[in-house]
Formats: structure tokens, C-alpha cells, sequence
């Protein structure tokens, strides 16, 4: 599956995957409102990808 993704792709998804993941450390620590912050990255940073993909598509 993984060997479709380009290198654009890929630090896209390590990126959102890595914001996800530091917006739950902040969450378990008490920084509520910072981790819901982050948290809203990871849609964005993967709509960024799929809007890269469709206009590298056309």
C-alpha cells in the first residue's frame, strides 16, 4: 500500500500522524484547549494532500 505513496504523500501523512499524536500527549497532560488546537491539524493536513493529489491529477 505504501509503495504507491510519494514522497510528498508520505510526510503528509507522517506530518498527521505526528500532530495526532502529540495532541493526545497534550490531552493526557491537562493542555485541553492546546491538544484540541493541534487536534484540528490533522483533518486539514490531510485535506492539503488530497487537494495536492487532485490538482496533480488534472
Amino acid at each position: 500500500m505504501f509503495k504507491k505513496f510519494t514522497i510528498a504523500d508520505k510526510l503528509l501523512f507522517v506530518a498527521s500522524l505526528l500532530s495526532l499524536i502529540y495532541s493526545e500527549i497534550l490531552f493526557f497532560l491537562g493542555e485541553k484547549q492546546d491538544a484540541t488546537f493541534i487536534g484540528i491539524w490533522v483533518p486539514s493536513i490531510l485535506a492539503f494532500g488530497i487537494y495536492l493529489k487532485l490538482i496533480k491529477s488534472k
